[in-house]
């Protein structure tokens, strides 16, 4: 039975780095690393109510950083404050009021995980959104580079850049939402973020750097899962210090 769970939890865990290397890409180039990092903490009110009501703290997490997003997007849109300070106003809001009502007991997993409690309803549907999310990024990945070239262009193509751009951040939003059993709230955001750095470092062009962010965020996940289970530590540390090593190495071999 436990090597039934552990069999589970890694397939999961690559759909979810899969899916979330992915989406790093482009986050990686529209240079909002930062913006992916403080998203990910905007879920802990989220996960603290969830817990309050006896529910899925993913459903929680994904509430709250949905909130979150149309509140960036809308402010965004009606105030000239840029998108990193929008971020930064609600992720350090969110962080306060999560460690404020997140019950003692529970926070320490919160904030850095803990995949052995991911059910098996949760790792399914984990697995279904994953898929849909590469998905639904395949099909705007021409749209969001051509605004990462240039936003002129896309304008003088009629492409809806700033409901391409809403589409991708719900896409962020809702890996950051899978990944709180995995990394915890404090650290999601890695996990979108590492593999695409470390792909950066080694890819030869744009097809190469996609599928080398989607490689290096399974065997992120893969091996921090794995490697949590060998010497009984949570996952969340585990998922990021493996991400770490597979980015020190592509710097490494970039300087060679």
């Amino acid at each position: 039975m436990i090597e039934t769970n552990f069999l589970i939890l890694i397939i999961v865990g690559a759909f979810v780095g899969a899916a979330a290397g992915f989406l790093g890409s482009f986050m990686v180039l529209k240079r909002m690393a930062l913006v992916g990092d403080a998203l990910s903490h905007v879920a802990l009110p989220g996960i603290a109510v969830a817990l309050m009501f006896n529910i899925s703290p993913i459903l929680g997490a994904f509430v709250a950083l949905f909130i979150a997003i149309i509140g960036v997007w809308y402010f965004e849109k009606t105030s000239h404050i840029y998108p990193e300070a929008l971020v930064g106003i609600f992720f350090t809001t969110s962080l306060a009021l999560g460690v404020l009502i997140t019950p003692e007991p529970d926070l320490l997993e919160a904030l850095f995980g803990n995949i052995e409690k991911v059910q098996l309803t949760e790792a399914v549907i984990a697995i279904i959104i994953s898929l849909l999310i590469i998905l639904l990024t395949k099909i705007i990945s021409k749209q969001l580079m051509l605004g990462i070239i240039s936003q002129e262009l896309t304008k003088s193509l009629k492409i809806p850049i700033n409901k391409i751009n809403f589409v991708y951040l719900l896409l962020v939003g809702t890996i950051v939402a899978l990944g709180v059993k995995f990394v915890g709230t404090l650290l999601t955001g890695a996990l979108v973020i590492i593999p695409a750095a470390s792909a950066k470092n080694l890819s030869s062009g744009l097809k190469s750097y996609y599928y080398l962010s989607i490689i290096f965020g399974i065997v992120s996940a893969v091996g921090g899962v794995f490697l949590a289970a060998l010497f009984h530590v949570p996952s969340g540390p585990m998922v990021i210090l493996a991400g770490i090593t597979i980015f020190v190495i592509s710097y490494l071999k970039k300087l060679t």
